[in-house]
Parts: C-alpha cells; structure tokens; sequence
C-alpha cells in the first residue's frame, strides 16, 4: 500500500511537471508571438519615423534662409526681424503703370471712396522693400488702413489724408512715414509722382529714430497664417473658379486662373496688369481672399470707413482653381483677421502671394466667382 501510493504520488508529481513544462511552452509561445507583435509595431514606428525624419529633411532651411511669414516663400534670413512696410497706392487710371506691386508679398484691395463709382485704391504689404528699385505711385491713407496694417505691425507709407487719419495715427502701435519718398518726373500731375526709390526707407529710418525697423513690442504674437507644405499643397473641395469678377465699377478688378502656373492672374480697366518695373510681369497670386464687409459714410465727400472689426462674417478662399465659402473674424486693430471654414477650423493657404479684396455688402451679390 505504501509502494503504491508512492507511486501514485510519483505519477502526479510528474504529471504535474508536464503540465507546467506545457504551461510553459505555451508562455514562451505567446511571449514568441508577443515578441513577433512588438517588432511589428516598432517597425511601424520606424517608417513613421522615417517619414517624418524625411518631411522634416525637406524643410531644411537652405543657409542663410528662413520662410517669410508672409508667403511662407524662402527669404533672406536677415528679413527675419524686419517689419513690412504697408504702402498706398493710388489705383486711379492715370496712376498706371504701377511699379513694383509684383514684387509685393499681399495686396489688399478695397472702396477708397464713395465717389468715383466707389474707386478703389491698393494697401501693399512688403517684407524685403529694399530689394525693390521703384514702388508706387504712392498715395494718401484712410482709417480702415491704419486698423489692419498694425495687425501686421506694419509700418505706414503714404502721402497725408483726411483729417478723419489723426485718431487712428495718434494709436501708440500705427507707425507711418507721410510724404518723405521721392519725385519721379513723369509727365504727370504731381499726386502721381512719388514713388518709393533705392535709399528712401534708409533714410526715413534715418531721419526718424523713433521707428524701429524691426518688428516691437506690438508685433503678431502668433503666425498670421497657416501655410500648407509645398509639397503637399491644399486642394480644396470646392467649386471650380477660373473667374473671380468683382464688383468695383470704376475700375473693373478681375482675377484669371491660369492652369499653368496655378496663379491668378490680375486685370482692371480691361487690361492686364502689367509691372514695367519687373519686365512687365502681370500681377500674379496664388491665394486669393475676399470678405464681404460693410461700411460707414463719413460726410458727403466721399469718405468713408471699413467695419473691418466684426466677427463670423461671409467670405472666400480661393486657390488653385477652386473655392471655398469662409468667414472671417477680427476682434481689434492689433489682432489678426482670422478665417475659417464652415466647419469652424482655420484655413490652411498655400505658399505664396496673396490677394484680399474687401467687397461691400451691398454688391456682395454682384460678385461672380465662377
């Protein structure tokens, strides 16, 4: 009886042994297949990582480059502090040609008066100024400029205006240089001969060490806007657009896709907008931006102001043949305009110029974005 239940006591202790050397391969196995999942997913992580190594490669900034805030183009890295300046140009026909707006980084165009079938005049904005030999013609400034220009903390450059200028030229963030370009004799009446030329910002710095030509403290806390890899550029999905006719009747804006180049490509008086100062190259953008706003009437002589503080107004984006319905929000003269989608999420733009024209309610419905 003793040998016996020895002998069973045996048989389960190795039974038992068995089944923990089974249990054990069966761990292994499962820590084999655990082994097996874990190398997938690092390897996952890997290619990811890849990628992401890869995009970040491509964004490499070449020597001595960074991307302008404005175009999110390559530019010198010495601009990198450097303010834009925001120009007024007459946009009146007897102004034509105008010099140097090809080189421009955006370009807002908008009512300048209720006269004149509500003539239009255009707000420059540059970064790398000194580059260009001839820009202008150079014109006098109105209060709606004086509200966006600080949100690029961009400095003024104009001849006079209104006496409806002097608050908003009294704000401790708008910085200005009034009448101080240069003369060109060209056979016109004098409105239409200053232009800025090589030097006359150097000197105007000179001439007035309380402008700082680096950005100060009232520059853009956070990037105006969100720009899309160049090697992934937005699509949109939207309606075609090859047309964008607006509504400015004296002197007939007009914005053409051109497939080739992906640009729109700018007219007004029924003819191309051409650059005489770089080799006659049409006005071109690669974004383009309108905003339905409305207005107040000054006096009775034309003068008039943009509402250009407002919140979830109507809009559009406009790229690469295609368009999209937007709003767009600006809470102070300070802050930026921001634009969204329907849905609520800012917009993504592509890497280039930008036009923004500002449409008055009351001709929104004439618009033709086709």
């Amino acid at each position: 009886m003793k040998k016996r239940l020895t002998l069973i006591l045996l048989t389960l202790s190795l039974a038992g042994l068995l089944s923990l050397t089974g249990c054990g391969k069966g761990d292994q196995e499962a820590t084999s297949d655990n082994t097996f999942s874990t190398e997938d997913e690092v390897t996952a992580d890997e290619a990811e990582d890849t990628e992401d190594t890869e995009e970040e490669a491509e964004e490499v900034a070449p020597e001595g480059m960074y991307r302008s805030e404005l175009t999110n183009e390559w530019i010198s890295e010495d601009l990198k502090d450097q303010r834009p300046i925001a120009v007024m140009v007459d946009n009146e026909k007897t102004a034509l040609p105008h010099y140097g707006l090809s080189q421009a980084d955006i370009i807002y165009e908008m009512m300048n008066s209720t006269l004149n079938d509500h003539i239009t005049r255009f707000m420059v904005l540059v970064k790398d100024y000194d580059s260009i030999k001839q820009l202008g013609s150079v014109r006098s400034v109105r209060p709606t400029n004086l509200m966006i220009a600080p949100e690029w903390n961009a400095i003024v450059c104009h001849d006079g205006g209104p006496f409806y200028i002097n608050t908003f030229l009294n704000n401790p963030y708008v910085d200005h240089f009034s009448g101080t370009f240069s003369r060109v004799k060209n056979g016109k009446p004098r409105e239409f001969t200053e232009y800025i030329l090589t030097g006359d910002m150097a000197k105007n710095f000179k001439n007035n060490s309380s402008i700082d030509r680096s950005y100060n403290e009232y520059a853009p806390k956070e990037a105006h806007f969100q720009f899309a890899s160049e090697s992934k550029p937005i699509e949109l999905d939207g309606t075609d657009c090859t047309l964008v006719d607006l509504p400015f009747k004296h002197n007939g804006s007009q914005l053409d896709y051109d497939a080739e180049s992906g640009t729109y490509l700018y007219s007004e008086y029924g003819s191309k907008h051409l650059d005489p100062g770089n080799g006659n190259r049409q006005l071109a953008f690669k974004n383009v931006i309108l905003q339905k706003m409305s207005y107040s009437q000054l006096d009775e002589h034309g003068y008039m102001v943009w509402n250009c503080l407002a919140s979830g107004q109507e809009g559009y984006y406009i790229t690469n043949g295609k368009a999209i319905p937007i709003t767009w929000t600006k809470t102070s003269d300070t802050e930026r305009t921001v634009y969204r989608d329907l849905n609520g999420d800012e917009i993504t733009i592509n890497t280039g110029k930008t036009y923004i024209g500002f449409v008055a309610d009351d001709v929104w419905s004439e618009l033709v974005v086709e």
